[in-house]
């Protein structure tokens, strides 16, 4: 179960922060609840919150100690994982939290009022770090790592099915080998910020990726607006560089030419870029066409001549919307 958030609901903030140990996670969530002065609740404050009541001490220490024992039934006929989840989702409701661990990036994934941060560090740090706060030495130090890893791993693939360190499940990932834990309270802290402006005032802090045709759009030149009112005359639908397709890249993946195809119409499924009777321009723009043609297989893509505006879009618009150019 994921808990979500309607556009109805109120926006109570949810900051979820996943570590590795030896990462300076728990550092950061403690910096995080000092400056925002949220709730913090790690793994055993949720355990002693939300089962200290109807729950043996037996009980409660395989909660601490096996993520397995969240799938067994409690009294109420729940697993206490549901307990855990209901609980919680209760408790953002109701004020804003900094949760720790336990698959909060899972539990609150589809929350939109939720940021989901990963603090990592390289290995070899990360053992100094455990070598001095348990005067450990190399080899207990890494076996200590290699357990806590493995036991963090285990629970949020034990009861989500997911990887912690699926890299898709946050906002934003932070690398202690290269900031410190004030600088990464700055980075999730800036975070919070951009994303409550955003939310306050939608649309002010960036264009949205697909422009709407009843919006105000700023054309790159003369022709694309006129030809904008040619389809809206023939109430053909359409939008204005919905998509860019990369079409050549170099050795380390990086995209070195795109073709961004001025019209969609959406009717036909049909990609329109306009152009000029200059050959340079039509040699370039045929070249990227048919690396498109070559690399998207079954994208429909014309180039038009701007004599050819009103002479193409009647075309269209007697066409059935079956019907393809």
């Amino acid at each position: 179960m994921k808990s979500g958030s309607t556009k109805g609901d109120a926006a109570v903030p949810i900051l979820t922060i996943s570590r590795q140990m030896g990462s300076l996670g728990d550092e950061i969530a403690q910096e995080m609840a000092r400056r925002l002065g949220w709730d913090l609740l790690d793994h055993s404050q949720l355990i002693q919150r939300f089962f200290s009541v109807g729950v043996t001490e037996q009980e409660r220490q395989s909660l601490s100690e096996s993520a397995r024992f969240f799938l067994n039934l409690a009294p109420d006929g729940l697993t206490y994982m549901d307990q855990l989840e209901r609980g919680l989702n209760r408790l953002a409701e109701e004020k804003p939290l900094i949760l720790l661990g336990f698959g909060s990036q899972v539990i609150f994934a589809d929350n939109d009022d939720a940021v989901h941060v990963r603090i990592t560090a390289p290995l070899d740090i990360r053992q100094e770090r455990v070598k001095q706060l348990f005067n450990a030495t190399d080899d207990n130090a890494s076996k200590i790592l290699d357990q806590a890893d493995r036991r963090h791993r285990r629970f949020v693939s034990t009861l989500f099915g997911m990887d912690c360190a699926d890299e898709s499940l946050y906002h934003l990932i932070l690398n202690t080998g290269f900031l410190s834990v004030a600088e990464a309270a700055e980075s999730i802290t800036a975070l919070l910020n951009i994303r409550k402006i955003m939310q306050e005032h939608p649309g002010e802090m960036e264009k949205p990726v697909v422009p709407s045709p009843n919006g105000k759009i700023h054309f790159k030149n003369k022709s694309e607006a006129e030809f904008a009112r040619i389809l809206d005359m023939h109430q053909i639908e359409w939008k204005y560089e919905p998509r860019t397709f990369p079409v050549e890249w170099d050795a380390e993946g990086n995209v070195t030419l795109a073709f961004s195809p001025d019209f969609y119409l959406v009717q036909f499924d049909t990609y329109l870029e306009l152009t000029t009777m200059n050959q340079r321009y039509v040699t370039e723009k045929n070249k990227k066409l048919r690396r498109v043609r070559e690399l998207y297989p079954g994208t429909h893509i014309k180039i038009v001549y701007k004599k050819d505006f009103q002479s193409l879009v009647e075309r269209f618009s007697h066409m059935g919307s079956s019907s393809q150019l």
